[in-house]
Order: C-alpha cells, then sequence, then structure tokens
C-alpha cells in the first residue's frame, strides 16, 4: 500500500479544517487550504469535491463561502479516508477485505506469500482504523503548541499583558479561539 498523492491531499486537507474547526474557524477557501500546505489548487479541487461527494466535507457557496468537516473529527476514521481515496488497504488481492481477487497460485489456503500479506494487510488497517481525524488534529494541535508555533488558521493573539491593560486590571482577559485551545491544552501555563 502506497498513499498516493491525492490520498495525501485529502488527509492533510482533512486535518487542516479539523485544526480550524477546533480554533474557532468555521469555514476555509479552498486556496487556504492549497497555500497552508503548498498543493495545487486545481487537483486539491477535485479532491474536496470527492471528500464532498462522500460526505467527508460540505460547502458552502458564495464570497464568504469554503469548506468544513461535514461530521465531528471523531467520527471521521482514517482507513476510511485512505480507502475512499485509493481504494483497498491489501497489497495482493487474495488478502483484500473489499476488493478481492483470486491470485493464480494453486493452494491459497497453503500460500506463504498470501499469509505474510494477509499479517502485512491487517498490521496496515489496524493502525488506520485505529485512528480518527479528532485523534491526528489533536495530537497535531498538542505539538504545535509544546513547541510554542501560532496554530494554523487562527486569528492573530494579543497578548495578556496588553488585553488587560487595555480592559482594566480587574478584568480577565478575553480568550481568542486559539488562546482558548491552548489554555484548555496546556492550563495556566498557556497564558
Amino acid at each position: 500500500m502506497k498513499l498516493s498523492k491525492r490520498g495525501e491531499y485529502a488527509l492533510r486537507s482533512l486535518i487542516n479544517l479539523g485544526i480550524a474547526a477546533k480554533v474557532g474557524r468555521s469555514l476555509l477557501r479552498v486556496s487556504e487550504l492549497a497555500k497552508a500546505e503548498d498543493l495545487p489548487i486545481k487537483f486539491l479541487e477535485q479532491v474536496m469535491q470527492q471528500l464532498r461527494e462522500a460526505g467527508y466535507v460540505e460547502a458552502v457557496r458564495g464570497k464568504l463561502g469554503g469548506y468544513r468537516l461535514a461530521k465531528p473529527a471523531a467520527e471521521i476514521r482514517i482507513g476510511q479516508i485512505v480507502r475512499l481515496i485509493d481504494g483497498p488497504l491489501a497489497p495482493i488481492g487474495c488478502v483484500s477485505q473489499t476488493a478481492y481477487e483470486p491470485c493464480n497460485c494453486p493452494d491459497e489456503a497453503h500460500c506463504g506469500l498470501r499469509m505474510l500479506m494477509l499479517d502485512v494487510r491487517n498490521a496496515i488497517a489496524n493502525i488506520l482504523d485505529r485512528y480518527t481525524l479528532a485523534d491526528v488534529v489533536d495530537v497535531t494541535t498538542r505539538k504545535m503548541v509544546r513547541d510554542g508555533l501560532p496554530l494554523p488558521f487562527s486569528e492573530p493573539v494579543v497578548p495578556p499583558r496588553a488585553a488587560a491593560t487595555s480592559r482594566g486590571k480587574n478584568q480577565k482577559p478575553r480568550l481568542s479561539p486559539a488562546e482558548g485551545v491552548m489554555h484548555e491544552l496546556l492550563g495556566d501555563y498557556a497564558i
């Protein structure tokens, strides 16, 4: 199994849509998705159309339109997306659960190559089906926050001291969506 460029672009775009939702952005334009990952926009539009038709993303038309996840990120398994875009996970047809093709060996039940490739297929499927888009978004954002990087698609963050002085000393600063995510992940250490 090798992830195609189409599969890679689909996964990267879904991860970015998940991050955008996490920081409070309801929609992302294709141009923003393409720019964030340095992807060709025309090809990405085709990928997003395929994801839309499969019910993973929704498109909103108009000047302020864009794409968003059509279902919660916790309900989207990575294996589902890989199968949608790239087809079966099996390295050979005789071990595929969704696209079985008989091989030409004389004794499939005792074929060593088939047994090996079945283990490969099962290992790949177990990993890809275990993780959801929410899992990948969470680990990505936690690592970015840990490394002091701004979360993509979030609004510029006003430093807490500037926010406190502009509102008065007794008021707590209001958190931007990105600060809220950081505070949720790191507690009081985020601010």
